[in-house]
């Protein structure tokens, strides 16, 4: 009992388990969430891993690149995964979630958002009544689609709503792979709207309600792990650049050039 109360770690050595994976707040950078799956896949003693999602989205490319990531787990490695969704599983933190074998959600988590969206800000006519003129010189008519020193005209819209729906095309047929549904069915919901967790499972895009605990349970038993399973995370080193750059520079970082590029997000804008 003494042992087991000083040094419960070493009880669990040699024993399979399950792996946790983090997928938290806004999808900017996927390479550390794909070195920990691999890391996992690679583990021998990893029988199952959950990832849990609490994440509004964010970038198409880094969310597709994590999704490819759990399928290469599964279908290269042939190991479990369950996604377990937080506070908010949404858009391209939902988009995650498909590529797994079995989605639990809390009945109150906010999920779906199935849309892309993009956003760019125009100050044409602030630039004007302080004297200032934009001057672009480029190569051709679209070089300089988005920009926030022109208006959009009607054939930038229509150029980009191409890009957007050939793009949420993807994210519907991401879905309609992972939850076994027709593409149609997935159309009908993909408008962008978000769920509960306990809508979601009406309408199928999710399989059970349940909490972390459920998911890592759920997984062991997927698995063949017998009995509790021991339970990893890599724990992030912390870094005190990232912390002042979070705390003093974040302000300044959301007004610069980059905020204003347009890119295509797979995010739940609240």
């Amino acid at each position: 009992m003494i042992g087991k109360a000083v040094l419960p770690e070493l009880l669990d050595v040699g024993k399979e388990g399950v792996a946790i994976v983090r997928v938290e707040g806004p999808i900017l950078d996927s390479r550390h969430t794909i070195e920990e799956l691999q890391a996992f896949a690679e583990d021998p003693l990893v029988k199952a891993i959950v990832i849990r999602i609490d994440s509004p989205g964010g970038g198409v490319a880094p969310s597709q690149e994590i999704y490819n990531a759990v399928k290469r787990v599964r279908n290269e490695h042939n190991k479990t995964v369950v996604a377990s969704m937080g506070t908010v599983a949404a858009s391209g933190g939902y988009y995650i979630a498909v590529a797994t074998d079995r989605i639990l959600a809390n009945p109150g988590t906010i999920t779906g958002s199935i849309g892309v969206i993009m956003q760019t800000a125009n100050f044409q006519e602030l630039l004007e009544k302080v004297g200032v003129k934009s001057v672009v010189v480029k190569t051709g008519k679209f070089k300089d689609i988005g920009s926030p020193f022109r208006p959009m005209v009607e054939e930038d819209r229509q150029l980009l709503k191409s890009l957007m729906n050939d793009t949420l095309s993807q994210f519907v047929e991401a879905v309609a792979d992972g939850r076994s549904m027709d593409p149609a069915e997935v159309e009908l919901l993909a408008d962008g709207r978000v769920f509960t967790g306990r809508q979601a499972k009406s309408v199928l895009l999710i399989d059970e309600l349940g909490d972390l605990h459920d998911a890592i349970k759920l997984a062991g038993e997927l698995s063949g792990i017998e009995g509790t399973p021991r339970v990893v995370e890599m724990t992030k080193p912390f870094s005190f650049q990232e912390f002042l750059e979070s705390k003093f520079l974040g302000g300044i970082r959301s007004l610069s050039p980059s905020r204003f590029s347009a890119p295509l997000l797979f995010l739940w804008v609240a």
